[in-house]
């Protein structure tokens, strides 16, 4: 029996659909549960997954060979297995982790032009399979910080909502998050004491991430030390980052940013063009 002690540090997890449920029109949480959950340890409150999910007509995905402890060689051999046989994978935030209970909560996005993820999530059911690869987490917060800034879309919410739910007492946070209309917007509440500023940014038919830049150019931001967490869209993320480093002097040691999507490329081409420019020795080879 694998235990958490004996499980390499790169292993698939196994999970079932338990329960799902609408938090808005379009954002659906499927629960997780499974043995191989109480083995997840909580790296961050951003903390990702991979998911793979069965292909069409199956209801258990068909996982990739055995892995190592070098994430591009795993995800070669994903990509090499054939096409017919290789599982839909996606990225996604573990919105919350109860291993104590053997359960997973991981929100998503419902698409009009859905892709492998929306539309399996639009038609879960309890007993649907699926595997798990990680968690990892980005959010880290420096020594001497005085107050964060959390910046994102409707892909970021649930990364957000954890990290808002595990702010200290002591932790002041402002928060942008770009959302098609108000239908997607949702309590972003903290566990503790002190101020979460909250801004919603609609996007009224403005181009991925052109809104809530413009938001946060136009922000009187706190003073002090800040810590800034940045994901969404990749071009949202590049000029968010780009504005606060050239115009507001923040140190970009201070930043951590991840592109969650980006418009006009799925998570498929995304990841080959990633291992490209690993081979072209482009990439820190971990």
């Amino acid at each position: 029996m694998t235990t958490e002690a004996t499980r390499p540090k790169l292993a698939y997890l196994t999970a079932r659909v338990l329960r799902v449920r609408g938090i808005t029109p379009r954002l659906v949480r499927v629960t997780l549960s499974g043995t191989d959950l109480r083995t997840v340890v909580d790296t961050a409150p951003d903390q990702y997954v991979k998911v793979f999910f069965p292909a069409p007509g199956t209801r258990t995905p068909q996982l990739p060979p055995p892995l190592s402890d070098d994430a591009m060689s795993w995800y070669r051999r994903y990509l090499d297995m054939p096409d017919g046989q290789r599982p839909a994978m996606r990225t996604y935030t573990v919105r919350e982790a109860r291993p104590e209970r053997g359960e997973l909560d991981i929100d998503f996005v419902l698409h009009a032009c859905a892709g492998p993820a929306s539309s399996w999530a639009a038609s879960a059911r309890p007993g649907d399979e699926v595997a798990l690869l990680g968690p990892h987490g980005l959010y880290d917060v420096p020594v001497g910080t005085s107050w964060q800034l959390l910046v994102g879309d409707e892909s970021a919410i649930p990364a957000i909502a954890a990290i808002c739910e595990r702010l200290p007492e002591s932790a002041t946070a402002t928060v942008f998050v770009e959302v098609g209309d108000a239908a997607d917007e949702l309590p972003l509440r903290r566990a503790g004491g002190g101020r979460v500023d909250v801004r919603w940014v609609r996007r009224d038919g403005a181009a991925p991430g052109e809104a809530v830049l413009a938001a946060v150019r136009a922000a009187a931001l706190p003073q002090g030390e800040p810590y800034a967490w940045l994901a969404g869209e990749a071009g949202l993320v590049k000029h968010v980052r780009r504005h606060l480093v050239r115009e507001r002097g923040i140190d970009k040691r201070h930043i951590t940013f991840t592109g969650y999507w980006r418009r006009g490329r799925s998570e498929d081409d995304a990841g080959r063009e990633q291992l490209r420019a690993y081979d072209r020795g482009e990439l820190a080879r971990d």
